[in-house]
């Protein structure tokens, strides 16, 4: 697919890709049918499972109306339709486990999705914590959780034996832990070095790559799959901001990537540590420029130089 003479966000990318197609109304259903088909899939390495590597971050679902949960639904039938993509909530966002539960069930997709979501113990409090995941069981409509995570690290030592427990059991089939405060990076480490864990879950991106320092050579090592939140920066600052009047480079070809959207997201998939990407959207547009990241080829360490000094010249 051609590089595009210039990128000014994800409804302006759709746009400009159905004019050069030739077709000014072209859907983005269309647009999946024009781009390679079949998505790259990376395995966990404790289970084997093999999964998409663009999944979708769910901070944002916690909605109250009929009205809000309709693009909503529009996006999660769209991702089951690349069966096993990872779909990431938590009990903090809002009532997101409850509106996923529902519309997971009205779609009847649940057997589609890698479904995960998160869990605390303040204070070693593992009474909480058992309230907490029963909960989550509940709203989320599910017998069995693909990924349990301790959300931020809270309680990880206190509450990792349990969820052994539990996946021993059979009630959740992987387990790990999240974080998205880089000055946590450094326990995230030591937690994932201390116990068994499937999956290490850290914020990264070419704005931020602290996670290479200690994050990623843990989870190498222990051969830990890593999810990356907030990948194209979120609302701690989107990195869309920064390339608003940026031509997208014509290089950027190389790799497959047609916005600087798919730009970012294969720069972070193209780490060896990396399983998989969790961007947050309520777009179905925006979703498909997502997907597109995980199909086709991904940069070599070459380009992830050549983008990090682009990225790092804008200022």
């Amino acid at each position: 697919m051609p590089a595009l003479p210039c990128d000014r966000g994800r409804r302006d990318t759709l746009k400009l890709l159905a004019l050069g197609a030739g077709a000014a109304l072209l859907s983005p259903s269309l647009l999946w049918a024009q781009a390679p088909a079949t998505p790259i899939l990376r395995p966990v390495p404790s289970s084997g499972q093999r999964l998409p590597i663009v999944g979708l971050g769910t901070n944002a679902y916690g909605v109250d109306s009929a009205e809000a949960r309709v693009p909503l639904r529009e996006v999660l039938a769209r991702l089951a339709q690349v069966p096993g993509s990872i779909v990431d909530t938590a009990p903090s966002y809002r009532n997101s486990e409850a509106v996923l539960g529902e519309l997971i069930a009205e779609l009847g997709v649940r057997d589609q999705l890698f479904l995960a979501t998160k869990v605390t113990a303040p204070g070693n409090d593992l009474e909480q914590a058992k309230a907490q995941l029963e909960n989550s069981f509940r709203l989320l409509r599910t017998d069995t959780i693909d990924l349990m995570q301790v959300h931020n690290l809270q309680g990880a030592d206190a509450v990792l034996p349990l969820l052994a427990d539990m996946k021993r059991a059979g009630r959740i089939r992987h387990i790990g832990i999240t974080t998205s405060n880089t000055e946590a990076h450094a326990e995230a480490a030591r937690l994932v070095r201390e116990h068994a864990l499937d999956f290490v879950q850290v914020n990264y991106s070419v704005d931020n790559r602290n996670a290479e320092r200690e994050v990623f050579p843990a989870a190498l090592e222990r051969r830990t799959a890593v999810l990356l939140n907030v990948p194209l920066g979120g609302r701690r600052g989107s990195l869309f901001g920064k390339v608003k009047d940026v031509p997208l480079p014509a290089w950027a070809a190389e790799f497959d990537a047609a916005s600087w959207g798919q730009l970012f997201l294969k720069y972070s998939l193209a780490h060896p540590a990396v399983t998989a990407v969790i961007p947050g959207t309520t777009k179905v547009a925006n979703l498909e420029d997502n997907l597109g990241a995980g199909r086709g080829r991904l940069p070599d360490a070459a380009q992830r130089a050549r983008i990090e000094a682009l990225w790092d010249g804008l200022g």
